[in-house]
């Protein structure tokens, strides 16, 4: 380890009691995007991620948002002369809590438990922010880079006025290098760089069979009810294998690693007997190929159920798409795929929801081989380059106008981490080494001799 580096090593571990108090800080502040009557947490979040990059060193700090968008909080302090310049993106908004009665602890009074600390949003994304916030206390005034730093507010829901906000803000944003803290490491111990993204898009199909309710015992045989022809529809999705049946989504490779089937249940959650889907390889399957999941039905609840056909009865389709695919022709073919195989004639209706695209970041760049020394040197071990299932609305807008730079997607995740589940969690051994990672990427970053 060179002085320089040895001196970082000790910023970072001065200033991490601090940046856990200030993430501790945010968790408490629910900040749910998707709840319509959660405005003022979000801005009261808005503003406390404002207050600590004030107080971080960043010169400029703004809380900025398009009509119809959530709060953003954008930062930056300039860096010395010919130094690159650097965004580093996080997002404060996190997912809904679910059924309080599934977590262990309150999700918004973070506590420790074992080595993680577990609140929701404690790694989805608040701790993105707090590694952004120890890297520039760890440099202080020594910042060898210029840094602009972009928390966003709407990355759960997502991000439906991201278009708008870059046509406003593109030009603050321009970089060198983008640091996405967003997404997970291999394992606790084996860090990660995200090299790929899957695209992702949803539909809702709504199946209609009666024009009102009848009664089952009177009508039932030779009338079919929409919630039993909404089943044999969706079973259409997947083959026998498993392998999603629309046709025409790209398909594609990837390395398998040493990812065991063992792992990927133990990491899942699998419970015992329950079979993997699909063909291929694990990791082409997580990353590399498309994936449907039926994740929403709205129809008569079991509590309020009658003996009556139910005559309309709706579900939502989550569709994750492969890099090298385009998801609004994907999104296409799922409709398709629904329409053209209406059980009993059922009238099918669907509606498309959103698209994401698919992303492959360009690899062996200078800033690549920075953030791999940087990585290596704060876990004591070489990085792995993997995919990730998910996608970043925010990381293939901006390479779409901003096409030259460099895009490192980190993160704090680990395998057990269960972002968007139940007692969320963070590890705090590894996000003490995303921290000192990062703060040495920057110094990494900055020109040589």
């Amino acid at each position: 380890m060179t002085e320089e580096a040895g001196k970082l090593t000790d910023a970072v571990t001065d200033v991490l009691p601090s940046v856990r108090a200030d993430l501790e800080r945010l968790v408490r502040i629910p900040s749910v995007s998707a709840d319509p009557a959660a405005g003022p947490h979000l801005n009261q979040s808005a503003q406390a991620v404002a207050e600590l990059l004030s107080q971080a060193g960043m010169p400029t700090v703004d809380v900025v948002s398009v009509p119809g968008g959530q709060p953003a909080v954008l930062a930056h302090r300039p860096g010395p002369p010919g130094a690159p310049a650097v965004v580093l993106y996080a997002h404060h908004d996190v997912q809904p809590p679910g059924d309080p009665a599934d977590w262990d602890t309150d999700p918004f009074r973070p506590a420790e438990r074992h080595g993680r600390l577990y609140a929701r949003g404690a790694a989805d994304d608040k701790a993105g922010i707090a590694v952004h916030l120890a890297a520039l206390r760890a440099h202080g005034d020594d910042l060898p880079v210029g840094v602009t730093v972009l928390v966003e507010g709407e990355e759960e829901i997502g991000s439906p006025t991201l278009a708008p906000f870059l046509d406003a803000y593109v030009d603050r944003l321009r970089a060198d290098v983008v640091v996405f803290a967003d997404a997970t490491n291999w394992t606790t111990d084996v860090p990660a760089l995200t090299t790929t993204l899957r695209g992702g898009t949803s539909v809702t199909v709504e199946v209609r069979t009666l024009d009102h309710a009848v009664h089952s015992g009177l009508y039932g045989g030779p009338v079919p009810d929409a919630l039993t022809a909404l089943a044999r529809l969706l079973a259409t999705l997947h083959d026998a294998h498993g392998d999603v049946a629309v046709a025409g989504l790209v398909r594609g490779t990837a390395d398998p690693l040493d990812l065991t089937q063992a792992q990927l249940r133990a990491d899942a959650g699998m419970l015992d007997g329950v079979q993997f889907i699909g063909s291929g390889g694990l990791t082409a399957r997580l990353w590399a190929g498309p994936a449907l999941s039926v994740i929403g039905i709205d129809a008569t609840s079991v509590q309020a159920a009658s003996n009556t056909l139910i005559p309309a009865a709706r579900a939502k389709v989550s569709l994750r798409i492969a890099p090298g695919d385009d998801p609004v022709r994907a999104r296409r073919a799922l409709a398709e795929h629904l329409r053209a195989h209406a059980p009993w004639g059922a009238h099918v209706a669907v509606h498309p929801g959103p698209v994401a695209a698919p992303y492959a970041a360009r690899t062996g760049g200078p800033a690549y081989a920075a953030a791999h020394a940087a990585l290596a040197q704060a876990w004591g071990r070489p990085a792995l380059d993997i995919g990730a299932g998910g996608g970043i609305p925010f990381v293939t807008a901006y390479t779409t106008l901003v096409p030259d730079a460099e895009i490192l997607i980190t993160g704090v995740e680990d395998p057990d981490t269960r972002a968007h589940g139940a007692n969320e969690s963070l590890h705090l051994a590894t996000f003490e080494r995303a921290c000192l990672a990062e703060a040495l990427l920057l110094g990494n970053l900055a020109p040589q001799g």
